[in-house]
């Protein structure tokens, strides 16, 4: 990082000579980097055994590993504090990808108790980002979101810190990985303990969960818990996205949703998560108003609809048809009087019952899951730990 600030430096000022200050903090550097892979050089030659990567690869219980390692190469458990060093060393003159190995190391050798154990985690997880490498840093997100969950912090307050940051950090995952507009709908809204976190600590993180449901057409039926969220928090936030759904399924104003879907776009071509997403909104949110507008009027205008769509009456008439097709709506098209009549559907028992029970296996699954680590973090409580 101090070649990149004296390359900017050159770049900025051609004729100067760079900084006095710069040049010794690069000697401070390369002499710090010296004496750490001197440090480390006995530990990296055991990692470079090919029977070690072999029982790394293979071995599931990090206890087990470690004895293996101290009883056959001779690895001290003052080694783990030194491989720390040198991976966040490595991360902060950004070589992310050697930070993550040597991270990784350290993660399966450490006990979960460790000093370093969390912050290693946390550096692992921003490199992956940093190299973009989405389906490594989902697994590590989702590692620390098993620690977090576990509760091995010493107050509710400190679980409460670790999981806003988590909710921030898993942003850059969930909007590049291709099944995060998925995930980040289960954990943010299903996921009371998480929810609770945005609801206290971060309310703006609705914005991201609103645009997630929004251009994910397999999770509609979750509009109506995020509609209810969203008027529950809606005195301590509000933007254009979140405004937009009040208007469209609280409020049934039309003129209003099409005025906030104008200023959506201006809100998802500046922020830095959301504006890959720019075109499924736009496509998806039209969708919503019209498919919203078929359902509550019983005879609308072809030609009314052409005109706010930009089509030609007959391309509208054809698009209306998909429309219908795909809202599953009762409905028929006049072509002479150049009308869609809207036919009246009842809900049946039937639907009703899935509507209420839609989301109870989900919500069983979790309670299950949340047992279990329960118990888990329980039983090793009072399991002895290695390394020490």
């Amino acid at each position: 990082m101090v070649d990149f600030a004296m390359d900017v430096y050159k770049g900025l000022y051609p004729d100067g000579d760079v900084p006095s200050a710069l040049k010794d903090k690069r000697g401070e550097v390369v002499g710090q980097l010296k004496q750490l892979q001197a440090d480390t050089e006995p530990i990296v030659k055991v990692f470079e055994d090919p029977e070690v990567t072999r029982q790394i690869q293979s071995s599931r219980d990090g206890r087990q590993l470690f004895e293996y390692l101290s009883k056959n190469h001779g690895f001290m458990s003052s080694w783990l504090d030194t491989l720390y060093q040198f991976a966040k060393f490595q991360y902060e003159c950004g070589n992310y990808s050697g930070a993550a190995e040597y991270l990784d190391f350290y993660r399966v050798l450490a006990p979960g108790n460790d000093k370093n154990y969390l912050p290693a985690l946390w550096g692992k997880l921003a490199s992956e980002i940093l190299m973009q490498n989405w389906d490594n840093a989902l697994e590590d997100l989702n590692r620390l979101k098993d620690i977090i969950d576990s509760n091995t912090f010493g107050s509710t307050l400190q679980s409460l810190q670790q999981r806003t940051w988590l909710i921030h950090w898993s942003l850059f995952v969930f909007f590049n990985h291709p099944k995060g507009r998925d995930l980040i709908i289960d954990m943010f809204l299903y996921q009371s303990q998480y929810l609770n976190a945005i609801q206290t600590m971060c309310p703006h993180i609705l914005r991201y969960l609103t645009t997630a449901v929004i251009t994910n057409k397999r999770r509609r039926t979750v509009l109506k818990d995020l509609v209810k969220v969203i008027q529950q928090e809606s005195y301590t936030y509000r933007d254009p996205i979140t405004e937009f759904l009040e208007c469209l399924y609280v409020n049934f104003d039309f003129d209003g949703a099409q005025e906030k879907l104008r200023k959506c776009e201006s809100v998802l071509i500046n922020d830095f998560f959301l504006v890959a997403c720019l075109d499924d909104f736009i496509e998806n949110a039209r969708l919503f108003i019209f498919e919203t507008f078929c359902r509550i009027h019983q005879c609308i205008s072809i030609k009314m609809l052409a005109e706010k769509l930009n089509m030609t009456p007959e391309e509208a008439e054809r698009w209306i048809v998909n429309l219908i097709r795909n809202a599953r709506l009762d409905a028929k098209i006049d072509s002479k009087l150049g009308h869609v009549v809207m036919g009246t559907q009842a809900v049946s028992p039937y639907q009703q019952v899935i509507e209420k029970t839609k989301s109870l296996s989900f919500r069983s699954q979790l309670l299950a899951m949340n047992i279990e680590k329960k118990l888990g973090a329980k039983a090793q409580e009072g399991m002895p730990q290695w390394g020490e």
